[in-house]
């Protein structure tokens, strides 16, 4: 019998948790542009999904100082947060699996490159914080996604093995983390297609959400 204390979920939340990513993209697109620059939405996509603040900006403004950075990463934020409110809202189908998999003892974790006014305004105003046994942020890490440190440092918190973790992830960044991590992930679709995120080594389903996702199910299919 599967001892559910000794399994895990770890979430993404931009993309993941919520249907966010239009609204992040948009605000990229404000503060590039009006900073005289031009915004190519596919090629920026690819080039920065899952990574930091810290390491977008340089790669898209050149090097610049850490003041600057700072000055620009909070332009963006504040762009997304104003734009993202009205709309601010779980994923559908999102909080009764997370209700099941805190019933059965799963641990849960957040792994996300946002910062932590993102993560509040997400998991706080949202009420969702109280599912999760840890959070682990863009300050957290050295490196964003693809790099696999946000996955593994989630499960140390956790105390559960890479093996026994299912990562829940809409970016093709992130399933390439997970795969470096040792574990399996779930794909969300709401940037990229079924085909796409299915085509990623460590993805064993994708869905448009977490309606048809079954707790117990997905822990005795993939983490027995």
């Amino acid at each position: 019998m599967i001892d559910y204390k000794s399994r895990a979920f770890i979430f993404d939340m931009d993309g993941t948790l919520v249907d966010n990513m239009k609204v992040h993209t948009a605000a990229w697109r404000i503060l590039i542009e009006e900073n005289g620059l031009e915004f190519d939405e596919r090629t920026f996509l690819v080039e920065t999904a899952g990574q930091t603040n810290r390491e977008i900006i340089p790669t898209v403004f050149g090097n610049i100082p850490d003041d600057h950075i700072t000055e620009l990463a909070l332009r963006k934020e504040t762009l997304y947060r104003e734009a993202f409110l009205p709309h601010r809202k779980p994923i559908d189908g999102l909080t009764d699996f997370l209700d099941e998999a805190q019933s059965l003892g799963v641990k849960m974790a957040v792994a996300t490159a946002s910062s932590p006014p993102n993560m509040r305004f997400i998991l706080d105003g949202l009420d969702l914080r109280r599912y999760f046994d840890t959070v682990t942020t863009a300050i957290d890490v050295k490196r964003g996604k693809p790099d696999p440190e946000m996955f593994l440092l989630s499960a140390e918190r956790l105390g559960v093995e890479p093996k026994y973790c299912m990562v829940f992830e809409d970016a093709l960044g992130g399933f390439e983390a997970a795969s470096r991590a040792g574990m399996k992930a779930i794909g969300i679709t709401t940037v990229n297609t079924a085909e796409a995120v299915m085509e990623a080594e460590a993805v064993v389903e994708a869905h448009a959400d977490f309606t048809h996702l079954n707790v117990q199910r997905v822990v005795e299919e993939y983490l027995s």
